[in-house]
């Protein structure tokens, strides 16, 4: 009884830990934190190869979303790219009940650094007032496929 308890008191403080870093405050019980670590994985869009998942389109648990890597792989400049792997993530998330408004954290891979500018332009604005943080990073040997730009999020429902 002891170390469970000791155990949601560390989860506890995690989460609230990891949430003050986001700017976020909330009002966690060991409830909330014992409920949690029991909640249900719902996967959508799970794409496979040879009938065997390789790796789901999204995945919700408890009020978070998590949005696989996006990327667009027809003809196009990295602005063409950008709008495009944007567009992609909105209906990803519109799909698991959230939005672009609720997205805390986006990855942004980049085929080509010189990209980040001609990227940033049609980033600007997609998220609302209130931006999620960011990473930018430019690929060793490119993204996957024909993109010039590949991105996942996490967002809250």
């Amino acid at each position: 009884m002891k170390a469970q308890r000791r155990s949601i008191l560390k989860r506890l403080f995690a989460s609230v830990a990891g949430v003050a870093g986001l700017g976020v405050t909330t009002k966690a019980s060991t409830e909330q934190i014992a409920s949690e670590s029991t909640a249900s994985k719902e996967v959508f869009n799970v794409v496979t190869q040879d009938d065997v998942p390789l790796f789901s389109g999204s995945t919700k648990l408890g009020n978070l979303v998590f949005v696989a890597g996006k990327g667009y792989h027809k003809e196009g400049d990295i602005k063409v790219h950008t709008d495009e792997v944007l567009k992609e993530l909105e209906k990803e998330l519109i799909k698991a009940g959230s939005s672009m408004e609720k997205v805390l954290k986006v990855s942004v891979f980049l085929h080509d650094l010189n990209d980040y500018k001609g990227m940033n332009e049609v980033y600007k604005g997609r998220f609302g007032s209130k931006p999620p943080v960011r990473t930018t990073v430019a690929v060793y040997g490119g993204v996957p496929g024909d993109s010039l730009v590949e991105m996942d999020c996490i967002a809250y429902i």
